[in-house]
């Protein structure tokens, strides 16, 4: 099967290397022309727009940042959707997105006879590219098993959720407010041992032995604590995700508390220059904030 890849970022990135390297003959697209060289560099087929992707493709991963750039993708001139485009059958949405954006844009594109895969991901770019990241996929079931062995593929983690498009978008918004509450509870703990003059390593070897374990604590105070900068998850998209689980909080009847410890993290951090760092400065911050 020939697959395309719109948006090379961390995760995309690591998605088509995984493919590439697996047989698969891989279009690729971003609007960063050095991800483009890195793609052709590793053999990869470079497009000059999403529409050149899908007319390469029999099915279109799109691995943006938010729905406006989904919309982009799709539906502008030179999108995939476009008429010189139709070889693709099939669009997967891979980003986080609200649910009812992921319901419009899959209704589009069955307007145009193209099927859809609402399947977010979770875990970072090195799971993405040993395909041990999440995959929460809800589509049609004749559409899974079309695409199943492009979607096992891309990971050994498949969650399969049912034929309702948007229950992927709606568990990735569940998943992604408990991330952010842990981490903010995790760069919280560190700090209080920093302040009580506990070792920080061992004090997170005891944590993740014990009650207060979580693996996106452990991952992100891990790089802090061993000064890795590198960015694989930028804190503007854990805001913009956390925007996203609130209102629809909100959108369900129940108390939508903007005042959520973590939220307010998050946004102190954005307010310190922190939005392009990974989100792993969380404890950066925290630990530089006095009583």
């Amino acid at each position: 099967m020939r697959v395309g890849l719109v948006g090379i970022g961390n995760m995309g990135f690591a998605m088509a290397e995984r493919l590439h390297e697996r047989g698969w003959l891989v279009a690729v697209r971003d609007i960063d022309p050095v991800r483009e060289r890195d793609a052709a560099k590793r053999g990869m087929t470079v497009c000059a727009s999403p529409g050149d992707v899908a007319a390469q493709s029999e099915c279109v991963i799109v691995a943006v940042v938010d729905a406006a750039q989904v919309d982009r993708v799709l539906f502008e001139e030179g999108g995939v959707t476009t008429p010189a485009s139709r070889a693709a059958s099939c669009v997967m949405l891979c980003p986080t997105i609200a649910p009812n954006d992921t319901v419009r844009i899959a209704t589009k594109l069955a307007e145009q006879h193209i099927d859809c895969i609402d399947a977010p991901m979770s875990g970072g770019p090195a799971m993405a590219r040993d395909g041990r990241m999440s995959l929460m996929v809800a589509c049609a079931d004749a559409v899974f098993e079309q695409y199943r062995r492009l979607i096992e593929t891309l990971s050994t983690n498949v969650f399969r959720l049912g034929e309702r498009v948007g229950d992927g978008a709606r568990t990735k918004l569940v998943n992604n407010l408990l991330a952010g509450v842990n981490l903010a509870g995790a760069a919280e703990a560190m700090a209080l041992a920093e302040r009580l003059g506990l070792d920080l390593t061992r004090t997170l070897d005891v944590i993740e032995h014990s009650s207060g374990q979580s693996w996106i604590g452990s991952d992100r105070m891990r790089r802090a604590l061993q000064a890795d900068g590198a960015v694989r998850a930028h804190l503007s998209l854990l805001a913009k995700d956390t925007a996203l689980a609130i209102a629809r909080r909100a959108g369900c009847g129940l108390r939508a508390e903007p005042r959520i410890a973590h939220r307010s993290l998050v946004r102190a951090g954005l307010e310190q220059g922190l939005r392009d760092r990974d989100d792993a400065s969380l404890f950066e911050h925290l630990r530089g904030r006095r009583c």
